[in-house]
Order: C-alpha cells, then sequence, then structure tokens
C-alpha cells in the first residue's frame, strides 16, 4: 500500500492536511468552486497537477459541498509519456478517486507557422481543455500553477513586457461560460515538491525541448535570491497586484 493509499483512507499527517487548507485557502478567497459545480483537472503529469488533484479530492472528503473532478491528461504525440507511464497515471486516479482519460494530440498543429514557444504550448493545451470542456458541459478547468508561478509571470510581465498583470486566480472565458481557476494559487513551490517528493506521486511530464531555455527558468532563481533577503517576498509579489487593485477602485469610489 502506498503513501497516498493510506491517506485515502483515512490516515492523513498534520502536514499533509495543512497542504489541503492552504490549498483550500486560495479556493474560498476567490470562491473556485461552488456545489455541483463540473471540474476539469488540467493533467500535465508533473508534479503540481498531480498535487492539485490530490488536494482537490481529498479535501472533497470533508466538504459540505459536492462537486464532479475529471482528470484529463494531455499527452502530446510528438513527446509522449510511455505506456508504463501511463498506467502508473491511472493507478494514481484510481488510489485518489478522480476519473482519468489521456487524451493523444499533436503539439505542433498545422495552424501554428512560426518558432514555436511556451505561449503557444499553453494555449494549444487550454484550446483542447476548452474543447473537451465544451463537449462535455464543464464549467471550469483547474489548472495546477501555484504560488511561485504566478510571481513569476508577475516578474516576467513588469520587466519585460512593461505590464503590471498577472495570472489570475480565476479566469473568465466566453463571456463566464467557462472559468479557468488556479486552487493552488497561495501554495508555494516547496510545499507542493515536499507533497510530491514525500509521497512519491508517479511525475511522468512530457521532456520539453522548451524547459530550460524559457525566460521562466531564468526568472526562477532571480525570486529565490530577494527571498534570501526577505522570507516573504513571493507573497509581497503576490499581494501586491491586489493591493494595487484595491488602491485604485477606492480612487474611483472616491473621486
Amino acid at each position: 500500500m502506498t503513501a497516498t493509499d493510506e491517506i485515502f483512507k483515512g490516515s492523513i499527517p498534520p502536514w499533509v492536511m495543512r497542504f489541503v487548507k492552504q490549498t483550500g485557502k486560495g479556493i474560498n478567497r476567490f470562491n473556485m468552486i461552488e456545489e455541483n459545480d463540473r471540474v476539469i483537472l488540467g493533467i500535465s503529469g508533473g508534479k503540481d497537477s498531480l498535487a492539485l488533484a490530490f488536494a482537490l479530492s481529498l479535501r472533497k472528503r470533508w466538504l459540505p459541498i459536492n462537486y464532479d473532478l475529471h482528470a484529463v491528461h494531455i499527452n502530446w504525440i510528438e513527446y509522449p509519456i510511455t505506456n508504463q507511464q501511463l498506467e502508473d497515471l491511472r493507478i494514481f486516479f484510481k488510489a485518489i478517486d478522480v476519473p482519468f482519460e489521456s487524451v493523444d494530440v499533436k503539439m505542433f498543429p498545422g495552424s501554428y507557422s512560426d518558432n514555436f514557444n511556451c505561449y503557444l504550448c499553453s494555449r494549444n493545451r487550454k484550446r483542447v481543455l476548452f474543447d473537451i470542456a465544451e463537449e462535455r458541459g464543464y464549467t471550469k478547468i483547474a489548472l495546477g500553477h501555484h504560488l511561485d508561478d504566478i510571481v513569476e509571470t508577475t516578474m516576467i510581465n513588469l520587466c519585460f513586457r512593461g505590464r503590471f498583470t498577472t495570472m489570475l486566480p480565476v479566469q473568465e472565458f466566453f463571456k463566464g461560460k467557462l472559468h479557468i481557476i488556479r486552487p493552488m494559487c497561495e501554495v508555494r513551490e516547496s510545499a507542493v515538491s515536499r507533497l510530491s517528493d514525500n509521497l512519491d506521486f508517479p511525475i511522468c511530464k512530457s521532456p520539453c525541448p522548451y524547459n530550460e531555455t524559457n525566460i521562466r527558468s531564468k526568472v526562477k532563481p532571480i525570486i529565490s535570491n530577494l527571498s534570501h533577503i526577505d522570507k516573504l517576498t513571493r507573497e509581497h509579489i503576490y499581494n501586491a497586484f491586489w493591493n494595487e487593485k484595491d488602491d485604485f477602485n477606492h480612487l474611483i469610489e472616491g473621486s
């Protein structure tokens, strides 16, 4: 029996409970999941999406509300995972009691004629999830972005694009018919890594040729260095967007 099996049979260590509650903090702050919601979990096979699935399924067990979860793994045809890795994912999702499917999709669709990059990959992944959500009547797509992802996006936009924008915890599409939610928006990557390492998640993310050369990989160590000056650097950057938004709203209301 794996550590994940033991937890889902009722033996939940305090540190795991803290992780789930920290995820719930972001969910509650932005009212992400409500009664009878039908939520697709976007699964890459990396630690982040597996931690998200784990937390949402475990949290669902003691909540007074009911919602459906369905995990969809995007398996890039150009960079597929192995059959054994796919079987390991199926075993994991069975253990956490979440329906799971893997969809084979081309990473480089014919409409893309320019150089491929992380942005286009992400957009293509979302397009696939949007299509599945529309076909099956799901209204929310949960992605495994955590606090560090949001902070890195904020810094990239500020330093290299001249815009004070960020990755939103809740993002509306198609006039409110569909929402992307990021339940781990207030969870540090270090906490995600600890969960994944200690519970031995079956990590099987597709080998990405851009993983070590994208701009995010270069911003990450800068934020890490800043956190040596102030350990709450990530939280300060994260909250700055919302503080600025609140200040602007107060200015408008008072004018």
